[in-house]
């Protein structure tokens, strides 16, 4: 196109120059036969980068066992994060919190679970992959979900299976339906919710309310939110987020103080008051669980 601007100039300008000086004769360009050239323009195109999904399959990926982690040794306090503000309620109706996570009739409950009736249909909270799909010890009929920033979140006692092992789900899909399988008292949803094999209080991560709210984007998790020796199942423990690593670690400087016992006091109603179990009592005051208090007593409380 350059080329023909240059060839129309130069005609002009001879005809121009040529009427001024009628010596010169103009070259009649008709005789001509003109093949225009198009030029090869490269077409730059911006590369960019591709970003490939976390493979959440790569490490520790066994249909057989509840726990492929065991030999995994996780360092506290780690750091979890979420993309989303909320996450998918795992029953249709409001969730009644029956049990906690915590110290329940001398053994580890680690999960909560929430009343339903046996058929109830159950969603996962969010993405991932179902890593297991099958009956569990305990558990009954079981589906884990693998979740792309760590998590595992695992529903317990169901009666049929809505998914199979290796399937992709997205957030609130449907995987299966409630029950009274395994060691059940009655029928309801056990979740817990695990990272590397390692329970956390779901309560720590998620208020567990018709919002479905998510507590924070970033927490950081200590040692506190994966003892079940540290929470009683009968009540919800007191929320004290960490959103750092520096409060992570001031955290884990431990508060003491002086207790003195009252008339009518027993160590189930000191951990109550006090929030703190029985057992931190025990062993911080190197006393045995019936030991007998006397009024006026100083008990050393560790929180």
């Amino acid at each position: 196109m350059k080329s023909i601007y240059i060839c129309v100039l130069m005609v002009l300008s001879l005809c121009a120059y040529a009427q001024k000086d009628p010596k010169l004769q103009l070259i009649d360009f008709s005789e001509f036969n003109f093949e225009i050239v198009k030029s090869d323009f490269i077409e730059t195109k911006t590369i960019k980068e591709t970003i490939k999904p976390l493979d959440i399959k790569a490490n520790y990926w066994d249909h057989t066992v509840y726990n492929p982690y065991k030999d995994v040794i996780v360092k506290f306090p780690l750091q979890l994060q979420f993309k989303d503000s909320t996450y998918h309620s795992p029953i249709e109706k409001s969730k009644v919190v029956t049990s906690r996570y915590g110290w329940r009739r001398g053994r580890a409950h680690k999960g909560i679970d929430i009343d339903l009736v046996t058929g109830d249909s159950l969603y996962t909270m969010f993405d991932g992959i179902v890593r297991m799909s099958r009956y569990s010890s305990g558990h009954g009929k079981t589906v884990v979900v693998r979740h792309y920033n760590g998590l595992e979140t695992v529903y317990a006692h169901l009666s049929e299976y809505g998914v199979k092992e290796n399937d992709t789900i997205a957030k609130g899909h449907y995987i299966g339906k409630g029950g009274v399988s395994g060691n059940a008292r009655g029928s309801h949803l056990h979740l817990v919710v695990n990272y590397k094999g390692i329970s956390i209080n779901p309560e720590y991560l998620f208020d567990f309310n018709e919002h479905n709210l998510i507590r924070a984007n970033e927490l950081w998790i200590t040692k506190k939110w994966t003892r079940p020796t540290s929470h009683n199942s009968k009540r919800q423990s007191k929320i004290d987020l960490l959103f750092s690593e520096e409060q992570a670690l001031a955290s884990l400087i431990k508060q003491k103080f002086f207790y003195v016992v009252k008339s009518g006091d027993t160590l189930s109603r000191i951990s109550k008051r006090n929030n703190v179990s029985i057992n931190s009592l025990c062993k911080t005051n190197t006393i045995g669980r019936n030991a007998v208090l006397k009024i006026g007593q100083r008990l050393v409380i560790e929180q």
